[in-house]
């Protein structure tokens, strides 16, 4: 009987109370709540920003379903015609296909190099004293003050060298390009790694060494699966690197070993440019980084943003 009283008079008050005040109560803010007028600039401006962002996509997704013609003419932001076979023939156009798999071999070597190579390297600075850990901390950052162009010409010759002098051909090889992108991304790779093992509790070890692990133990069972969000960061940097790179792949592959950046100029000639293929090509390629990128966004804001609040 009390219930239903109780129930009633809820009833009876939610009857009195007009639409207004209903209105009004929802929309009561919190004492800590940031002011109305902040909240509208930071729509505005993320507005403005993602139209800033996505207007380049927009054209070059009009542009690559536009026939050639409408592409040389004058610019229509609502494309009158479309069609969907320049990205049929931009296979044929250029060897695509082999150039996207030079471009994959490529980037994932280098990536999976300089990871292995950075993990133990950042392992055994974060984690033991010796002579010259300060130097060799100092010498990997200080590499990434230099532009790369000034390592052009001394890579070309050094390959160009061991090649005469051993029959090894890394100038014009995949393998080649994988060592001279090793050189930008695994200085960067051990010094970010170093800052998150450094994050990573030394009691994690000391109880894996005490359970029978070795130190190589330890790292692979325990370090590792914790630092996972700061490879995850490491390997998204040294993939993208890898993938985009237009100076080196341009001076250090042939027809045979060409990858997608450098591959892309073969849509223009002597005589006219495709540039709806170029347009459709540009989006083909940056699916692979575009799809990885999104399924890894969790870890990589985790892995980037570890070290600076340990």
């Amino acid at each position: 009987m009390g219930d239903t009283v109780q129930y009633q008079s809820r009833s009876a008050v939610r009857q009195r109370l007009s639409p207004d005040t209903v209105r009004d109560a929802a929309r009561r803010r919190s004492p800590n709540a940031p002011p109305r007028s902040f909240l509208w600039t930071r729509r505005i401006v993320l507005t403005l920003l993602a139209v800033f962002a996505l207007t380049p996509v927009y054209v070059m997704l009009s542009s690559s379903l536009k026939p050639l013609k409408d592409v040389q003419g004058a610019f229509s932001w609502i494309p009158s015609t479309l069609t969907p076979r320049p990205y049929a023939d931009i296979w044929h156009t250029v060897p695509l296909a082999r150039y996207f798999f030079n471009s994959l071999v490529v980037a994932v070597s280098s990536t999976l190099c300089a990871v292995v190579v950075a993990v133990f390297a950042a392992y055994a600075i974060s984690r033991y004293r010796f002579a010259g850990r300060r130097f060799f901390s100092v010498t990997v950052l200080s590499t990434q003050m230099f532009p790369g162009i000034l390592f052009l010409l001394p890579l070309f010759l050094i390959f160009v060298g061991i090649g005469n002098t051993t029959g090894i051909a890394l100038y014009g090889s995949r393998g080649g390009l994988v060592l001279t992108y090793l050189t930008f991304s695994l200085p960067f790779a051990i010094w970010m790694l170093i800052g998150y093992f450094d994050s990573i509790p030394r009691d994690l070890d000391e109880a894996a060494l005490v359970d029978g692990c070795g130190p190589l133990g330890a790292l692979l069972r325990v370090v590792v699966p914790a630092a996972v969000p700061g490879i995850v960061a490491v390997c998204v940097y040294a993939f993208m690197t890898a993938w985009g790179e237009v100076l080196f792949a341009s001076v250090m592959t042939n027809d045979t070993t060409r990858t997608l950046a450098v591959g892309l100029q073969g849509y223009a000639t002597q005589t006219d440019v495709y540039w709806n293929q170029v347009m459709a090509a540009s989006l083909v390629v940056s699916v692979p980084v575009v799809a990885g990128f999104l399924l890894l966004q969790r870890y990589l804001v985790t892995g980037l943003t570890a070290g600076a609040i340990k």
